[in-house]
């Protein structure tokens, strides 16, 4: 991956300047806990992040693999803060089934029309039973009605939101097996609601109002169907039943009387 494969123009990048105000610290606060909760207990040789969402460790230190990295599709203007690689999210120079974990954090918000072609790629280089994670927006909820209200609080260019029934279908489609959707992120949208998220609101709201949750998180597990090899019927050779006469070979004469 090359610097000369970079889109500047992509929306990712608009997201940067929202993630720093303090509604999107915020967001990212809870979203480092709810990955946190993910990685426990999955372990393995490599995790990669797809796309750039706050720092490049910003959830990468949690990972329980031996080695991570970020690749991003856009450069990032921090040079304190650059991710791994730089490349095609939708086109991947990773050889497949070598990655333990794939994390995608609001990364399908911001992949348009490719959304698809870069699920695919994370599930092609997933490694049999490997481990998908992915962060996202909920069209519905509290935050359904950022369009009718001036400024509110979701971050621009997140214009292709992915649901995450629709989510579900998906990997479903690509034969992995979904362990877990839990739904995260209970504030309105208001450009005044500068507060810390409270973490017992939080639990409240996963308890007993999950729809009107902003975000929710989708871990997946890549299946591997193994083929059985059938022995090829063979044909039976015919059984004597015992009592049975048998067929004489000898041939009788017969004579024949002229008179006849």
């Amino acid at each position: 991956m090359t610097e000369t494969s970079l889109h500047p123009g992509n929306a990712f990048s608009t997201a940067r300047k929202w993630l720093e105000s303090p509604f999107g610290e915020a967001l990212l606060l809870q979203e480092a806990r709810v990955i946190e909760e993910a990685f426990d207990g999955i372990f393995g040789e490599q995790c990669v992040q797809l796309g750039l969402w706050g720092e490049a460790n910003t959830f990468l230190r949690f990972a329980r693999t031996q080695r991570s990295m970020c690749i991003a599709d856009w450069p990032n203007v921090d040079p304190e803060n650059k991710p791994t690689a730089i490349g095609h999210l939708h086109r991947l120079p990773i050889a497949s089934d070598s990655v333990d974990v794939v994390l995608l954090p609001h990364t399908l918000d911001y992949s348009g029309d490719r959304s698809h072609a870069v699920l695919r790629e994370a599930d092609r280089i997933l490694r049999p039973h490997g481990h998908l994670v992915v962060l996202g927006f909920k069209p519905g909820g509290l935050w359904g009605l950022r369009r009718l209200i001036p400024g509110a609080g979701l971050p621009p260019g997140a214009d292709h939101l992915i649901s995450d029934r629709q989510m579900s279908d998906w990997v479903q489609l690509l034969d992995m097996r979904v362990l877990g959707l839990s739904r995260y992120f209970f504030r309105w949208p208001l450009p005044g609601n500068k507060g810390p998220s409270l973490q017992a609101w939080e639990n409240r709201g996963r308890r007993f109002w999950p729809e009107l949750a902003a975000c929710y998180m989708l871990v997946a597990q890549k299946r591997v169907f193994t083929l059985t090899p059938m022995k090829k019927p063979w044909r039976l050779r015919p059984k004597v039943v015992g009592g049975m006469v048998e067929p004489t070979t000898r041939v009788s004469r017969i004579r024949f009387d002229r008179n006849d």
